[in-house]
């Protein structure tokens, strides 16, 4: 199976939900199932587009109205976000399940199945936040990462699934 994992900063403008939903209705055509996390903005956009090939990780269950039923979150992806994330000791309990689920986002539900590529959207393209999180697990696990704030990685992804 192939897996990408689409999110984006809650701050996502909105003008780039309909490339995000389009990307993910490419990726389904191409039979990739979608790992994102239910968040309003750029995941809902992603997961629109992605139909019913998607892995939704969620902090808590009904996390903003989602069914999704992948909610529990395993010890080691707390430690992993733990790991990387630059602050955890400040974090509120609430948080560290938002950074932990974003590990399962990257890593899969076994934590042992990474994404093939990440597609994101972050202000200034810069490492920030819960998305900030993924990227820097992609990193770590040499994953490619495209920032749709970064003019070459939107360029490079849109003319793909425009047929340039």
């Amino acid at each position: 199976m192939d897996y990408y994992t689409g999110i984006g900063a809650r701050k996502t403008p909105g003008k780039f939900f309909g490339e995000m939903t389009q990307i993910a209705e490419y990726l389904y055509k191409q039979d990739y199932i979608l790992r994102s996390g239910g968040a309003d903005g750029a995941d809902l956009a992603f997961e629109k587009g992605a139909k019913d090939k998607k892995e939704i990780y969620l902090p808590w269950k009904g996390f903003n109205n989602s069914n999704s039923d992948l909610y529990e979150i395993p010890d080691e992806a707390f430690k992993i976000a733990e790991k990387i994330h630059p602050a955890w000791e400040r974090c509120k309990d609430e948080w560290k399940k938002f950074h932990a689920r974003n590990v399962l986002q990257v890593l899969g539900k076994d934590l042992n199945t990474p994404s093939d590529f990440v597609v994101c959207w972050t202000k200034g393209g810069i490492i920030v936040g819960g998305t900030g999180i993924a990227m820097r697990i992609a990193k770590l696990y040499d994953i490619p990462l495209f920032n749709l704030a970064v003019n070459e990685d939107y360029d490079k992804i849109m003319k793909k699934i425009r047929g340039g």
